[in-house]
């Protein structure tokens, strides 16, 4: 069983992008024994999938392959789009659990909006929100249209309070990553805004310690150069890919860089962090509809109020 730590261990704040890859299929996981192969990406692009996901260990900065989490981690709350409240969605027990019980909530979500909303039109921020200001490492997603394209994601695995993390990281991801052009006013209507708080960080007694759709996981290993580099998947990658284990753990190698051949000897030389998530996505359309007494005259161009947290 891992080692369970309330928080990550204390290192430099540590910037992440989600890569958002479409599902590609790796081989059986004795393909891998060898590490001579790779993935690309459908979609995109040919070439080999670690090309899009770069790690860059000199300046601290990971990419994610997605920000999503798996069943016991997903979205267990809804908002009403009238009222801006939330309502426990079912589980897939057929059991409930109540929003109480969830540090993450949907204003937050309205509030990465609103961070965003008043720098796209020039207005001044927000006031600080009334949601708990505790630290925790964090992410900020953005997608956009109906099939739900990733349009920026950057976090970090440092606990940051919430009030200025979200705010930070709501502009970064929608203005800095690097794999997409900053987004546009026009850009708004289409989006949906997903925040992502880590939690329960556990050390692995090795890196088959975890559960597929159930943890995140992060690895530490030395190259083949003898550099040290890192790598994670937030808890629902693995699952949306169909991987196992070893096909999971090879993939975060190869995004982290790694070109040597894998082989089971060399598996055993990785620390793995194991980790949970609490996830929670809205809609441009839910945010409007929260937000509704503070846009004027029915158009969708008036600054939130600076009040709606009073």
């Amino acid at each position: 069983m891992g080692k369970r730590r309330c928080v990550p261990p204390l290192e430099p704040k540590l910037a992440a992008g989600c890569c958002g890859v479409k599902k590609p299929k790796l081989s059986g996981s004795g393909a891998h024994s060898h590490g001579n192969q790779s993935a690309t990406v459908p979609g995109s692009s040919s070439g080999p999938l670690q090309n899009h996901q770069h790690v860059d260990s000199s300046s601290g900065r990971e990419n994610v392959s997605d920000l999503t989490l798996g069943p016991g981690n997903s979205p267990i709350t809804r908002m009403n789009p009238a009222s801006g409240a939330l309502s426990p969605l079912p589980r897939p027990n057929g059991t409930a659990n109540t929003a109480k019980n969830l540090v993450v909530t949907a204003e937050m979500c309205c509030y990465c909006f609103d961070v965003l909303y008043c720098h796209l039109y020039g207005f001044p921020q927000p006031r600080l929100p009334r949601f708990t200001n505790d630290p925790y490492p964090l992410f900020v997603t953005w997608k956009t249209g109906r099939d739900k394209r990733l349009r920026g994601c950057i976090g970090t695995f440092s606990a940051m309070n919430l009030h200025s993390g979200l705010r930070e990281y709501t502009l970064t991801s929608a203005l800095k990553d690097s794999r997409f052009p900053p987004l546009t006013r026009e850009e708004l209507p289409k989006l949906f805004c997903s925040v992502s708080l880590l939690t329960n960080f556990e050390d692995a007694s090795d890196y088959l310690d975890w559960e597929v759709g159930v943890h995140g996981i992060r690895i530490e290993f030395i190259n083949e150069k003898g550099v040290k580099r890192t790598a994670t998947y937030l808890p629902e990658v693995a699952k949306e890919q169909d991987w196992d284990q070893i096909q999971t753990i090879d993939s975060l190698l190869r995004k982290g860089g790694f070109k040597a051949p894998i082989t089971s000897e060399f598996r055993k030389t990785i620390k793995l962090t194991r980790y949970r998530s609490e996830k929670v996505t809205i809609s441009y359309a839910e945010y409007i509809a929260s937000r509704q007494h503070c846009f004027q005259n029915g158009t969708l161009h008036a600054p939130p109020l600076y009040n709606h947290y009073s």
